[in-house]
């Protein structure tokens, strides 16, 4: 497992930015003004570096990897934060993005595990 974390708290905003399709996540001790659009959860080391190809699990929904900006596993690490585009693009529109690629967007609940493995 390179990533895993628990859901803790879902921002007010934070479903509006799942309506277009990114999911936004921070450790669960972001300042207010950012925990108010994302999804906070445990704060975890990351155990290896997020790459292409990679599997993403939010709680029941799986993901595959297919772009990582050049600043989210430093965020990532640091933080607990990026933010995850369901686009599935071959690049990542802003350094802290990450590309995913699946069937359906993600339902989110607190509880939840945020995992990330290799493929």
């Amino acid at each position: 497992m390179k990533y895993q974390a628990q859901v803790t708290e879902i921002g007010e905003m934070a479903l509006e930015f799942l309506e277009m399709d990114m999911l936004i996540i921070f450790n669960n001790n972001a300042p207010q003004e950012l925990a108010e659009i994302s999804v906070l959860h445990s704060i975890e080391e990351m155990e290896r570096e997020v790459e292409v190809g990679d599997i993403v699990r939010f709680g029941e929904s799986t993901y595959t990897v297919t772009a990582v900006g050049g600043e989210a596993n430093h965020t990532l690490k640091l933080l607990g934060h990026c933010s995850f585009k369901f686009s599935g693009k071959p690049q990542a529109d802003l350094p802290g993005q990450i590309e995913l690629k699946g069937s359906a967007l993600p339902v989110i609940k607190i509880g939840d595990e945020i995992c990330i493995s290799k493929a």
